[in-house]
């Protein structure tokens, strides 16, 4: 049941191209910019753009992540972990940014579909 709440929420999201939050209000990051503490977190805290697939790419990440059995789980925190580390490598450069998460978006939406919505009887 929560696979297909999950794909019915995040099939709106990914579709509508939405930022929100799972609670449906607004962020301006998915971290406080107040703590940011690398060049790449005060770029994105600086540029409305980045802050909103900031946003973007959290939110299908937060919903994506429960679907996955524990082993799958910490392969899939491990490719986060992995982005961020490519991420943090473009520092202030917003043009880097920007390229980083347009990949981490669609690959989570791949991952979406290829995970989520091939496992949902809603779906077939």
């Amino acid at each position: 049941m929560r696979m297909v709440l999950a794909s019915a929420a995040l099939a709106g999201l990914i579709w509508a191209g939405g930022a929100a939050t799972p609670s449906g209000r607004a962020e301006a990051a998915s971290f406080n910019c107040a703590r940011a503490g690398t060049p790449s977190e005060r770029a994105i805290c600086g540029s409305r753009a980045l802050e909103d697939k900031d946003v973007e790419m959290a939110t299908i990440f937060g919903l994506i992540r429960p679907v996955f059995a524990m082993g799958g789980r910490g392969a899939f925190m491990d490719q986060q972990n992995a982005w961020l580390v490519q991420r943090n490598r473009c520092g202030a450069d917003r043009a880097c940014l920007t390229r980083r998460y347009d990949e981490r978006i669609a690959s989570l939406r791949q991952t979406y579909r290829t995970s989520v919505l091939a496992q949902t009887d809603l779906y077939r």
